[in-house]
């Protein structure tokens, strides 16, 4: 199996991406100044399409830390209305880098597996389902029948993600794309490395995959695969295969009721996972979901699995509260115990407010419907961001980087269902089991009760 391209190689490759898009776009300012607004709209659009190829091309074909980059970068991309050709093109990243061959994937299989284990296979389809960032999966079936998947770690992705993330920061830094206070900084890449570390273990994936199978076994229509401990190792992941469709394939024909049911899923099993589990499957695009064809939804990759104290979930509980309640003074309090606020400016204790009110809005309002003309919770963070990056005295602790990752992959998801809901009702029994497990009035682990309402 090829290695993934050396160190100086892939710092090379992530520096000239950089240097080639951002100089593709001061060049386009510059012509602009001679163009028409037609012509400039025009040759753009043009650009934003071509340096998502150059996106796509790069990361998908180094793997590891640098994709797992670009996904994210696709994920924003989805929320940000960009033009359609060019939201397909980085939705991309998702589901496909570039495959590794068959033969390859054989030879990791017999290194990992014995001949018994291996025997227990009846046939392995030499066509992969996807190759990931960090893996490769194939469809096989078993010899009594039984449909699975069988998943393998790419070889020598454990070495590129210091590399990696380490380019990235650097990129990041140089380029003064992140004014970010150092220890701030550090904090959080130390994050996404920890993230990154545990997903290149499957035994920790398939001990993620079994908690969440068993913590969401009461969530009707919202699947989680079983493993097969006897046929997995730390490299090889064998799992039940589910049925269902990508998400943009299940828009195409999907009724509006699937789509609410896949929607209401898509929420409830979000809320049960981080305050009811306190343990959130934080990689939420719609590569890793599969849609049937009444709204049930199956969950897939379980190696990024980002797991919350008890008490920090009540605190960030307690500050989404005081926002739908409006209560600045209880916001404000909350923030700087999450370490969100790290002064008294009235500047940044604003913006901060602003800023929550923003991403909140929907639970505010008596009915709200995602992926609308008026649904603008992206334009609203999007216009805030450039003043929350200038300012270090509004942070991003550690532990909101895959909280609000996964939430935004949710958001993202229930933008293109055009799901409606009361979320602020359904989600306050919710956030009263996250603050009441903390001060010990709910048992740990107890049901929420919690429906939605429609208008």
């Amino acid at each position: 199996m090829a290695q993934p391209p050396s160190k100086i190689g892939r710092i090379a490759r992530l520096g000239g991406l950089t240097s080639r898009v951002s100089g593709s776009y001061l060049g386009q300012r510059i012509l602009g100044a001679f163009q028409d607004e037609e012509t400039r709209e025009a040759s753009l659009r043009k650009l934003h399409l071509e340096n998502a190829e150059k996106v796509v091309e790069t990361m998908g074909a180094l793997k590891g830390a640098a994709m797992k980059v670009g996904q994210s970068i696709a994920l924003m991309a989805d929320g940000m209305d960009l033009p359609a050709d060019v939201t397909r093109v980085l939705s991309k990243l998702h589901d496909r880098a570039e495959p590794v061959p068959f033969a390859d994937i054989q030879r990791a299989i017999e290194r990992e597996l014995s001949a018994e284990q291996r025997r227990q296979f009846e046939h392995i389809d030499p066509t992969p389902l996807g190759t990931a960032s960090l893996a490769q999966a194939h469809a096989a079936f078993l010899t009594d029948g039984t449909p699975v998947v069988i998943k393998v770690l790419h070889e020598g992705v454990e070495h590129s993600v210091d590399t990696d993330l380490g380019a990235l920061k650097a990129l990041l830094v140089s380029g003064r794309v992140l004014r970010r206070d150092r220890e701030e900084l550090d904090a959080v890449f130390e994050e996404i490395r920890d993230r990154l570390n545990e997903e290149l273990d499957y035994y920790q994936e398939a001990a993620n995959m079994e908690q969440l199978r068993r913590g969401l076994a009461g969530v009707e229509g919202l699947s989680v695969p079983r493993t097969y401990p006897e046929l997995c190792t730390g490299r090889v992941l064998t799992m039940d295969r589910l049925d269902g469709l990508p998400l943009e394939r299940f828009l195409e024909s999907a009724t509006p009721a699937a789509r609410q049911r896949a929607g209401n899923l898509l929420v409830r099993g979000f809320h049960e996972m981080f305050y009811r589990m306190r343990a959130l499957h934080a990689d939420p695009h719609g590569g890793n979901y599969l849609f049937r064809s009444d709204g049930g939804v199956g969950l897939l990759d379980f190696g990024c699995v980002k797991r919350f104290d008890v008490d920090w979930v009540a605190d960030y509980a307690r500050m989404a509260l005081s926002i739908i309640n409006q209560d600045r003074p209880r916001f404000l309090e909350a923030s700087r115990h999450l370490g969100t606020l790290a002064s008294a400016e009235p500047e940044a204790e604003s913006l901060l407010w602003e800023l929550g009110g923003a991403i909140v809005g929907p639970l505010c309002m008596p009915y709200y419907r995602c992926g609308i003309p008026s649904d603008d919770v992206m334009d609203r963070v999007n216009k805030l961001a450039p003043r929350v990056i200038r300012r270090t005295d509004v942070r991003s602790p550690r532990n909101l980087v895959f909280l609000h990752r996964a939430l935004g992959g949710i958001y993202t998801m229930l933008r293109k269902l055009g799901h409606e809901a009361d979320y602020g009702t359904f989600v306050r029994p919710y956030i009263a089991h996250g603050i009441g497990v903390s001060e010990l009035r709910v048992p740990d682990g107890a049901p929420v009760t919690a429906h939605f309402r429609v208008a």
